[in-house]
């Protein structure tokens, strides 16, 4: 397999994009992003595009930021700007007019869940874990979890998952509504494919419609909660409990917050 940090294949017009760090777990991070926002331009300026995958080698859909790399980048803006910098190749799917498959081959964790729900159609790995762990780490959500997620599986669920930050496996996925699927590990990207076929043979033009439609009729915006996210998630990132929170994850132990 390439070394490249994000590999893209197109049979027929499918276009599969596959994030490539599986020793890292495939984290966003300053290697990966700037692959991936290639990627999606890419399969954006494809005109023939009829169907988009997007999933994960190795063990890891996307485990999500990178705290051992820093994600506020060299640009000089202000702290809420660099946040939003650095999720927006993952937004820039929302651009993509055909339906987008998230094949979750592995764990998808905070932003990597993110990416996830950006995408129209998700397929789990029933042993891998999911969740939007941010409150675990001290952190706000970001990349517009907080409103994506209650519109996907309802507020009762969307409040417990990101008030606990609790981590569910695929079946679970499937129960709440996250995931259309819960496939054991091998079948996750042949379900994506077959999927991908089945919309491939559809008349072009309907289903990017009816893509337009559905998210028009939700009143769909998650650029907007994105930026909102973004503030929440700087002014926490300052505080002594983000800075634990991170501290722990990388050392590996329980955190003790304070609430400061």
């Amino acid at each position: 397999m390439s070394d490249l940090p994000v590999l893209v294949d197109i049979k027929g017009k499918v276009l599969q994009i596959t994030l490539n760090r599986p020793d890292n777990r495939n984290m966003m991070n300053h290697e990966v992003l700037p692959a991936f926002r290639e990627a999606i331009t890419q399969a954006r300026d494809n005109k023939s595009l009829r169907c988009l995958i997007i999933t994960g080698s190795g063990n890891s859909f996307c485990s999500g930021a990178d705290f051992r790399s820093d994600i506020h980048g060299d640009e000089p803006c202000l702290p809420h700007e660099s946040i939003l910098n650095f999720y927006q190749p993952f937004l820039s799917i929302l651009k993509i007019e055909v339906p987008v498959i998230a094949a979750m081959n592995g764990h998808a964790i905070g932003g990597g869940l993110g990416l996830a729900l950006v995408s129209d159609i998700r397929i789990a790995n029933k042993n891998s874990k999911y969740g939007a762990n941010f409150v675990r780490l001290g952190l706000h959500s970001g990349m517009a979890i907080s409103y994506m997620l209650p519109r996907i599986v309802g507020l009762p669920i969307a409040n417990e998952l990101l008030y606990t930050g609790r981590l569910f496996n695929g079946d679970k996925a499937l129960e709440i509504g996250l995931a259309n699927y819960s496939l054991e590990g091998v079948e996750v990207i042949e379900k994506a494919w077959e999927l991908a076929r089945e919309i491939e043979a559809n008349a072009p033009v309907a289903v990017k419609m009816i893509k337009r439609s559905i998210y028009r009729g939700f009143d769909w915006n998650p650029i907007n909660a994105a930026e909102m996210e973004a503030h929440c998630q700087s002014r926490t990132s300052e505080m002594e409990d983000a800075k634990e929170g991170i501290a722990a994850l990388l050392e590996k132990r329980k955190p003790e917050f304070q609430g400061r």
